[in-house]
């Protein structure tokens, strides 16, 4: 799918401070996730609905 949302490096670098520490668990790419979160409330979808290229729909439904 080429319309894909992805967000740049410096837009990574922009929100690193509010990322939150790991809790023990290992994290997931913080670009993917932020990349679907937009993608999916941009274009009105369920987490169910985004792209596979984000990872599984129930890793973004955690969320």
């Amino acid at each position: 799918m080429s319309d894909l949302f992805w967000m740049t490096d410096a837009q990574i670098e922009w929100m690193r401070p509010f990322f939150t520490e790991s809790n023990g668990e290992p994290r997931v790419g913080d670009r993917r996730m932020l990349s679907c979160i937009l993608f999916v409330n941009r274009n009105g979808l369920r987490s169910r609905d985004a792209p596979g290229e984000y990872g599984p729909h129930k890793t973004l439904y955690s969320l």
